[in-house]
């Protein structure tokens, strides 16, 4: 594995082979990796997963509990159950397998967050036992790379296929055919549509078509269509603002959590740039609702996007200026900064295929005790299917050479002097963002560098 693409590798990705067995690594990565919108505060544990005191006791603080450690805001869980009973592809014959199950984490004393049980499936029973940090090693492991590997797939075909990539292609069609090109919000909207429809359209058949990464996945195309047709059933409007997705999931103040500090910067300087535009172009809530070709184009996105699914609490109509605003602040960041949080990290982190894949080739354990460093090896992929998960992470991972930044307006859309201040005001508040992260990931082991809006493009482009 060392071997594939020897001459690009990054810094991370060096210290991702190094570094991927560890516990504390692994806690971190569902805070600041490509994949930081699973995990969320856990008080109660679900039924279907019946972790005792007695099993993670000596994985907390001396003298502590399970109960006493939940109420103090400490437990947290990754719940997989959208993934389960869904069909997995055959490989030569045999039937492979993708676990939906549930992980949970501590943050210890000392602000790092630990894995202290692993249930791979849905429903407890000796055949799917809770797999914990003082099982065999090779045990351990293999519950983290299996339940990792579930993550890696709702990843790339939700969190960063449908919910950036997919609904971009909603949004454009959108505005192409609701605005005329004199519209503001046409303006305001269009240099974040760049290359998207392209990389779309070729995506889809280079990942889901025969051969692709996602086609070769343990779920197989079919699969990660269906995955994807229940994700959006379920999706909804406050998953997608940043502040309130933050507070449903009780991570408000969990440390070393950079992708919610950076990200919660970033929309606050989206939103107030988005509401000075609006505000701008519609001084009262009356000119929202009745410009018929703004209606039309939330129309259409409620309609197609979200099928019409009103439980999901997307708008399907405007009547305030707020709620304009609030819907275009979505957008945006949706299409820059949350893209680049679950893109731009996929080569770091998923290239060393152990700590992360889209296939694992033998069945997840069912009894402690039978596994060895051979069991994994053989469960891992082959040397042509991890080469195809690089090249894919890594074409992934490429910026474009000429590349165009958030906040960067090169057309000059609009013609008066307020709109134009407006965005060099933008420009002027990302730029000092830009520093601070600098400067904070100066001091830190692992630099948080995905939502630096330098380094954010201003598109859904890769």
């Amino acid at each position: 594995m060392k071997k594939i693409f020897w001459y690009k590798r990054t810094t991370m990705s060096d210290y991702v082979a190094e570094h991927w067995k560890e516990d504390d690594f692994y806690g971190y990565q569902f805070l600041n990796a490509v994949n930081p919108n699973v995990i969320k505060r856990c008080t109660v544990l679900p039924r279907n997963f019946p972790v005792t005191e007695e099993m993670v006791k000596p994985f907390l603080e001396k003298g502590s509990s399970l109960k006493s450690e939940m109420k103090k805001g400490n437990i947290f869980l990754c719940d997989k159950k959208k993934m389960d009973g869904i069909p997995p592809r055959t490989y030569n014959g045999e039937t492979l397998h993708v676990t939906g199950g549930f992980c949970l984490f501590y943050m210890n004393p000392n602000n790092k967050l630990m894995p202290i049980a692993i249930q791979l499936h849905q429903q407890p029973s000796e055949e799917n036992p809770i797999f914990l940090p003082s099982d065999t090693e090779t045990d351990w492991l293999l519950a983290k790379m299996f339940f990792k590997s579930a993550d890696v797939i709702d990843h790339e075909a939700v969190h960063h296929l449908m919910n950036t990539h997919f609904l971009a292609e909603v949004y454009i069609l959108a505005t192409v055919r609701s605005f005329p090109v004199i519209h503001p919000l046409y303006k305001l909207l269009f240099p974040h549509f760049r290359y998207t429809l392209h990389i779309n359209t070729t995506g889809r058949t280079a990942l889901l078509g025969p051969g692709g990464p996602l086609n070769i996945s343990s779920l197989g195309t079919d699969g990660v269509i269906e995955l994807m047709r229940r994700a959006l059933s379920e999706l909804t409007y406050s998953t997608f603002c940043l502040p309130e997705n933050i507070a449903a999931r009780g991570l408000e103040s969990i440390p070393n959590f950079y992708y919610r500090d950076d990200g919660l910067k970033l929309w606050n300087i989206i939103n107030s740039f988005v509401k000075a535009i609006v505000e701008y172009y519609y001084p009262s809530d009356r000119e929202v609702c009745k410009d018929t070709e703004l209606q039309e184009w939330i129309c259409e996105i409620f309609t197609h996007g979200f099928l019409g699914n009103k439980a999901s609490g997307f708008p399907a109509c405007f009547h305030a200026v707020k709620d304009v605003v609030k819907f275009i602040t979505m957008v945006i960041f949706s299409m820059t900064a949350q893209h680049a949080a679950v893109n731009n990290g996929q080569f770091d982190y998923h290239f060393w295929a152990p700590n992360g894949t889209l296939l694992l080739h033998k069945p997840p354990p069912t009894t402690k005790g039978q596994s060895s460093m051979k069991t994994i090896m053989e469960t891992l992929p082959n040397v042509g299917e991890t080469v195809t998960f690089a090249a894919m992470v890594r074409l992934l991972s490429e910026q474009y050479s000429d590349m165009v930044v958030l906040g960067a307006y090169p057309e000059e859309r609009f013609d008066e002097p307020a709109p134009k201040q407006m965005i060099k005001e933008f420009q002027a508040e990302l730029s000092y963002l830009s520093e601070a992260i600098a400067k904070r990931n100066s001091e830190l082991e692992i630099p948080y560098t995905y939502l630096d809006p330098s380094q954010i493009e201003n598109s859904v482009a890769t």
